[in-house]
């Protein structure tokens, strides 16, 4: 069952990704982010409303503020990468961040089996390649360097809704992106920009906020309930996911080794899964 919660988050942060993708197309990739983050705000404030008799006010605040923080520079750092390096390069190190759960899920205390380890490094091998690795031709030091930073930041994301969700789930995720939006209201204030988002696109934007959103819940779900060395590389395969929704709705055309990557993901999520 938690195994299956972590798949399903991937699912949602894949088509979360794609769909953000195809709107950073017209508009600003951070107005993008920022919009979608606040929408998912609204919502799920809505539901912490009608909660406020029944959650804990201590043990998650720290890990949200972590979580917010570290994902934010995780994604700025991503987006800056992306777009002064090469996508072969970039992708393939900022999806190496998976790294960064497992060990500190191991320093404290997770003990995968045998088999799990099989799974975990497959899977990781297995979204390396499906993020298209560039294998040849020069690149320039920083948008590795800042992929490499991107890595670091969704890892202790993950991290840190692990440690927030085993006391609140829900107040993670509120905390989360109560962080989260209020840089992202800070920096508009300072810019004096919005983006140039529409009402007609408003839509689209809850939309992807909410896939983000139960994403992020469907994995605190799984890795506090179980281990979040093995939670973390099931909710990190969300690269596939977003490759195939682009063959299938765009029909880009896949090199040969993201297909074996796709199925060496699959295959270590299944190996996991036994």
């Amino acid at each position: 069952m938690l195994s299956l919660l972590a798949l399903a988050s991937s699912a949602c942060w894949g088509t979360s990704d794609f769909f953000a993708g195809l709107v950073s197309r017209r508009r600003p990739p951070v107005a993008v982010v920022g919009w979608t983050q606040a929408l998912g705000f609204l919502v799920i404030s809505v539901v912490v409303l009608t909660q406020l008799g029944s959650v804990p006010w201590s043990g998650w605040p720290w890990w949200a503020v972590g979580a917010g923080l570290s994902g934010l520079v995780g994604l700025l750092c991503f987006y800056t990468a992306l777009s002064t390096g090469t996508m072969g390069v970039v992708a393939p190190v900022a999806a190496l961040g998976v790294a960064v759960p497992v060990l500190l899920g191991v320093a404290t205390g997770d003990d995968p089996s045998r088999w799990t380890w099989v799974g975990i490094t497959v899977a990781v091998v297995g979204v390396t390649f499906a993020s298209g690795p560039e294998l040849s031709g020069d690149v320039s030091a920083r948008p590795v360097v800042l992929a490499g930073v991107a890595a670091v930041g969704f890892g202790l994301a993950l991290f840190c809704i692990d440690r927030g969700a085993r006391t609140s789930t829900l107040m993670t995720m509120w905390g989360m992106r109560a962080t989260s939006v209020t840089v992202f209201v800070v920096l508009a204030l300072v810019t004096r920009r919005l983006g140039g988002m529409t009402a007609r696109e408003g839509p689209a934007l809850l939309g992807i906020g909410c896939a983000d959103l139960g994403a992020n819940v469907l994995f605190g779900l799984a890795s506090s309930g179980g281990e979040v060395s093995v939670a973390s590389v099931l909710g990190s395969l969300y690269p596939v996911v977003t490759i195939l929704l682009a063959r299938g709705l765009l029909k880009e055309r896949l090199r040969t080794i993201q297909k074996v990557g796709a199925l060496l993901s699959l295959a270590g999520a299944a190996v996991i899964a036994m």
